[in-house]
């Protein structure tokens, strides 16, 4: 149970602000939902302090793999979310929630994912390193192409937002691990305890914004996001199966695909001005991804990898 801990307490205080959204929507004048920037902006720097420059290692040891994973990571989780927002027949803001989800990079997750099921770590870092320096270009591209029609998608508004909302912390928090690297014991000990507290509370704050929406739409969203989510695992895997890579690089690219940045998808979605309607996707994403990557995880772990495919890196 203690492995599954975080993933309850998430559930525990999204349904929480389901039952008492006055205590998440505003205090006094003050609007709780401003929060959502800059506490994503401090998970990014958390990011930043766990990461160096041998996460980029991989793009020249293994350049093939590494495409591939990024390949799969900005082709299948776009289109599947389109297809899937379009197959629900969601209002349009609600779509472009689905296919935002989609249309972003891996997290942190899937590195802790990774590593529990017993898959190819680094390979996994560096993916979701290389994703998120994309994620600028690549997010407002694909929001502009699959979710245009749907929403006002201000491409180079979306493309510099992500750069304040992602690169930036992230920059600073890699300057701050290579200038403190002896404390680094330090920062990566309280500093995911702190991504993981803020998550939990922009949850909150996205949930009750987005209540009266969740009311109406709430069961047809969740089996939407359950199955956008099993689907990047599945898709994922087999599709580097059938690229011929080896079962532990196969597990990597699964998890990255399946396992998307929600955080970062609600950042977005508050800059549109549209946290209650297309931030409810992204926020019904983390407490769904972190059920099933778990036990996925949890899964894979028990199952031997051959020893003819055991890779310890890229």
């Amino acid at each position: 149970m203690r492995s599954y801990l975080y993933t309850l307490s998430i559930i525990a205080a999204a349904t929480f602000a389901m039952f008492f959204p006055g205590l998440f929507t505003r205090w006094g004048d003050f609007e709780l939902k401003t929060l959502i920037v800059p506490l994503l902006q401090i998970i990014m720097f958390g990011m930043g302090t766990t990461m160096g420059l041998k996460d980029f290692e991989g793009v020249i040891k293994s350049p093939r793999t590494v495409g591939i994973g990024l390949l799969c990571q900005f082709t299948i989780m776009p289109v599947v979310g389109f297809t899937l927002a379009s197959t629900f027949s969601f209002p349009p803001e609600i779509a472009a929630g689905v296919i935002l989800v989609g249309s972003s990079p891996s997290g942190l997750a899937s590195n802790v994912m990774s590593y529990i099921a017993k898959a190819n770590v680094a390979l996994s870092l560096t993916i979701t390193a290389v994703a998120t320096l994309l994620a600028p270009l690549l997010t407002p591209l694909l929001m502009k192409l699959l979710a245009g029609t749907m929403v006002e998608v201000q491409f180079l508004k979306m493309m510099f937002d992500i750069v304040k909302l992602i690169i930036l912390p992230i920059g600073l928090g890699l300057f701050v691990n290579y200038l403190f690297r002896k404390q680094s014991v330090w920062l990566n000990r309280y500093m995911p305890l702190l991504s993981m507290a803020g998550i939990a509370f922009i949850i909150c704050i996205i949930t009750a914004a987005g209540r009266d929406s969740l009311l109406t739409i709430g069961l047809a969203l969740v089996a939407c996001t359950l199955i956008h989510n099993l689907l990047g695992y599945v898709l994922g895997y087999f599709s580097a199966r059938l690229l011929r890579l080896p079962e532990q690089d196969c597990r990597t690219i699964a998890l990255e695909v399946g396992l998307q940045n929600g955080g970062l998808a609600s950042g977005i979605a508050l800059q549109m001005g549209k946290v209650a309607t297309v931030g409810l996707a992204p926020a019904l994403f983390g407490p769904i991804m972190n059920i099933t990557g778990s036990l996925l995880a949890s899964w894979w772990a028990k199952k031997k990898v051959p020893e003819t495919e055991n890779r310890a890196v890229v």
